[in-house]
Order: C-alpha cells, then sequence, then structure tokens
C-alpha cells in the first residue's frame, strides 16, 4: 500500500474517531471536566490541560470532550500528540488535527486545529506524524449528522520543531 494511500487512511480514521455521534442529551453520559484535568489546567492556565495526564487520563478526557462538547464550548484546551492532515479532494477543504492514543497505543481520538492567522499547508505546519502541541479555544460544529470537535485560534507551542 503507497504511502499516501496509509496516511489518508490514517487521517479518515482520525476524523471518523473526532467524530461524535451523539444526538441527544443523555443524562447517563453528561459529566464535567475531570477532576485531574481541573488541577492540571489551574496550574497551567489552560482549562482543560491534557498535557499534564498519564495516557490513560487524556485519552479518557478527550474521549468526554468528543461525547459532551457543549461541557467544553468556548474553553482554553492544551493538548499534545501527533499532527495529522487530510484534504477532501471534493470540497477542497484542509483539516488539520493532533491525534492522541490510548495507554496502549491501539486506538486514538483526534481533535481538529485551525491555526489563528493566514497558513499554508505543507509549508507552515511540521511534517506527518511529528509530535506537536497545541492550544486553542474548543468549539464544534455539524456537518450532516456528525458533530466534529476542533480548537480555534490555536497555536502550535513547539518552537523547537524544524518543518
Amino acid at each position: 500500500m503507497s504511502m499516501k494511500k496509509c496516511a489518508l487512511i490514517s487521517v479518515l480514521a482520525a476524523l471518523c474517531l473526532c467524530s461524535c455521534g451523539v444526538q441527544e442529551n443523555d443524562a447517563s453520559t453528561e459529566s464535567s471536566t475531570a477532576p485531574n484535568a481541573q488541577a492540571a489546567a489551574s496550574i497551567s492556565g489552560y482549562d482543560v490541560d491534557l498535557t499534564e495526564l498519564n495516557s490513560q487520563m487524556v485519552y479518557a478526557q478527550v474521549y468526554d470532550m468528543v461525547a459532551n462538547p457543549d461541557n467544553y464550548m468556548g474553553q482554553k484546551v492544551r493538548v499534545r500528540g501527533n499532527f495529522s492532515y487530510f484534504k477532501d479532494e471534493q470540497s477542497g477543504n484542509e483539516y488539520f488535527a493532533v491525534l492522541i492514543s490510548d495507554a496502549t497505543a491501539c486506538c486514538a481520538q483526534g481533535i481538529e486545529f485551525v491555526l489563528d492567522g493566514d497558513y499554508k499547508y505543507p509549508d507552515d505546519y511540521p511534517s506527518l506524524d511529528t509530535m506537536i502541541t497545541v492550544s486553542g479555544e474548543f468549539n464544534y460544529y455539524k456537518e450532516g449528522v456528525n458533530t466534529y470537535c476542533q480548537l480555534l485560534n490555536a497555536k502550535i507551542e513547539d518552537d523547537k520543531l524544524s518543518w
């Protein structure tokens, strides 16, 4: 399988995973930010700082953000993971995401991000699968029946990267 096909499949899987399938509010899935995430956030200045949590807690927190996006709307979020990119050839839309793996690295959740400013891919972005830290304002949007989570006005914080 070609490298492009592998990358495309990875990005499509990531975008599918960051899609929220919640159609209505279910009281059994309602939750607030995890206590550990709140403690880390109070130290770092973010509402939700996933960079301070262990891999199991990060994955659980991201799952909650995907399942209950209203609870996080407008919050300042910081996350670390692998950079991913996808371009929808039909619409021409480009999607940038940070992928977060679970503790066993068998599953991943993705959070799309939109950088603050005028950037072009690939010139202004890291290489695919580069470990990055992204911060931004949590938002979600709907396309058809799917709901997608994203960070708006995002910034890639790693200044050590060379791309």
